[in-house]
């Protein structure tokens, strides 16, 4: 039989708020159980850090030109082929619990899964509603985190245990804005966080871009944010702290939860004899800004927020306690867990098998850089320009075109288009661009090009000033016209 899939997603989780990636700021024991089983990718990346694109991305295989989830306001079109489907059509059984986050209604509902339930929209902490399949809406009594697992549990029992399973597990937590459950709410009570290296960063050494992007510590948090008001005659740096302090504490009180639930999940395999037979795969949406750069939230291509966790664990093929440092994506999941199916890969899809990596090989021809795309250009409340570059092993090249090109959730402004250039060795914090250091004129048109490379490779198109391009800015790839390239089969 074929290997179960348990997909454990949540939600702006960092990679460096995970213990076994040398977290220097919490401990997630449960976490590190699949690390330790399993393997750990210390190069794991989105190729959109905002959780609806990276979603679509994570379920269909492709990049966002193409699955056309761009923005948090551009819904996800479910006639779009998803790879818990091509499983349940071999026979698996499919299923999804918990945050969605892809629009509602009959075209954006999940598609491919036997059993689902999902919050809409962002859902809530606390008492939470879930929709199920038939459309009801129930109150779910009790804290959101645990009634996810609890519904996984349930599916887990009812399942049909002489055929494979996929189910996954998509956590809120630990997304804005923070609502510790009662266990933790307690936890670093008397602890004081070490803010990171780049709490203080002025941003004189970046694009106008981070300068005018509204997410500071010091000044962007709200009462929502932090639960309270800010305590009378702080100075500006006494405030930072303040409000650094309440953010992160509730942002890591959250996470303890999600790994006191990853555990409960993996007792379940273990209990009922399933581990061996079972990849489990521990992931985020994207990373966050945990007070790096003096910033939350995410949407840059800075290395906090670009990185995802990622941490599997199959015993038949992955060796415990190992680790890879190719460049992987989450565009590369489908394709993955396609191929440890034994199921062929939709010719739609973009991203390639991690299976040989897994596996410990060394892939002569693996990528060596990734390509990533903002396009919510300038919303209302993080006022993030739109943005798209590519990295390799040692550099990092980022365009900000700062044009939303009339997609949904963008603004209609525009700014002046700059670049950077970050050499990751030498500066690991990406403090100072380089892009017009002299120095650096080879690395900057060999980045150019492999920028250029990558685009045409899956199919995106590089932006141009408008009216210098007879195609309308808004046809951002080449999206077939026959029903734009979706897949027209309906489910039973």
């Amino acid at each position: 039989m074929p290997p179960n899939i348990l997909f454990i997603m949540a939600d702006d989780h960092a990679a460096h708020a995970v213990s076994a990636y040398g977290s220097k700021i919490n401990s997630t024991p449960h976490i590190d159980r699949i690390a330790a089983g399993g393997m750990l990718l210390e190069n794991c990346f989105c190729t959109n850090s905002l959780c609806a694109p990276s979603r679509a991305t994570i379920l269909t295989g492709t990049y966002n030109h193409v699955n056309r989830v761009q923005t948090l306001a551009t819904e996800f079109d479910n006639r779009q082929l998803v790879y818990p489907q091509l499983l349940r059509e071999v026979g698996y059984q499919t299923a999804l619990v918990g945050k969605w986050h892809l629009g509602h209604g009959p075209s954006h509902d999940p598609r491919g899964f036997d059993y689902w339930e999902v919050v809409p929209g962002q859902g809530r902490y606390r008492d939470p509603v879930f929709i199920g399949m038939d459309g009801t809406e129930t109150v779910r009594p009790g804290y959101c985190t645990n009634i996810i697992s609890d519904l996984a549990v349930d599916w887990l029992d009812r399942r049909d245990p002489e055929r494979p399973f996929c189910l996954l597990v998509h956590h809120k937590a630990p997304h804005r804005n923070w609502e510790p459950d009662d266990k933790h709410r307690d936890m670093y009570v008397d602890d004081d966080i070490p803010v990171p290296h780049t709490f203080t960063d002025d941003h004189s050494g970046h694009a106008a871009a981070a300068r005018a992007a509204r997410m500071r510590v010091d000044r962007d948090l709200t009462t929502n944010d932090v639960k309270a008001l800010l305590p009378p005659h702080l100075d500006a740096d006494e405030a930072a702290l303040w409000n650094y302090q309440r953010y992160i504490k509730d942002y890591l009180r959250c996470v303890a939860s999600v790994d006191d639930n990853v555990g409960r999940l993996l007792d379940y395999l273990d209990e009922h004899g399933l581990t061996d037979d079972t990849i489990v795969v521990y992931t985020s949406d994207q990373g966050f800004f945990l007070g790096d750069h003096g910033w939350y939230d995410k949407r840059f291509m800075y290395e906090e927020s670009l990185r995802m966790p990622f941490l599997i664990r199959y015993p038949a093929e992955i060796a415990p306690g190992s680790s890879c440092a190719a460049l992987a994506m989450n565009v590369d999941f489908a394709q993955t867990f396609l191929d440890f199916a034994g199921v062929p890969a939709d010719e739609r899809m973009q991203g390639r098998s991690l299976r040989p990596l897994l596996n410990g090989q060394d892939v002569e021809d693996w990528r060596q850089s990734v390509y990533y795309r903002y396009w919510e250009h300038d919303d209302s409340e993080h006022h993030v320009w739109a943005h798209y570059g590519v990295r390799t092993h040692d550099h990092k090249l980022v365009f900000y075109y700062a044009d939303g090109m009339g997609l949904p959730g963008t603004s209609s402004s525009r700014e002046a288009p700059e670049w950077e250039l970050f050499d990751l060795k030498a500066d690991p914090w990406e403090l100072r661009s380089v892009y017009d250091d002299p120095a650096y004129a080879e690395v900057r048109a060999t980045l150019l090009e492999e920028l250029a490379r990558v685009q045409q490779e899956c199919g995106d198109r590089p932006w141009t000033p408008p009216g210098q391009d007879t195609t309308a800015q808004d046809e951002a790839g080449p999206i077939r016209r026959d029903g734009d390239g979706m897949d027209q089969r309906r489910d039973g």
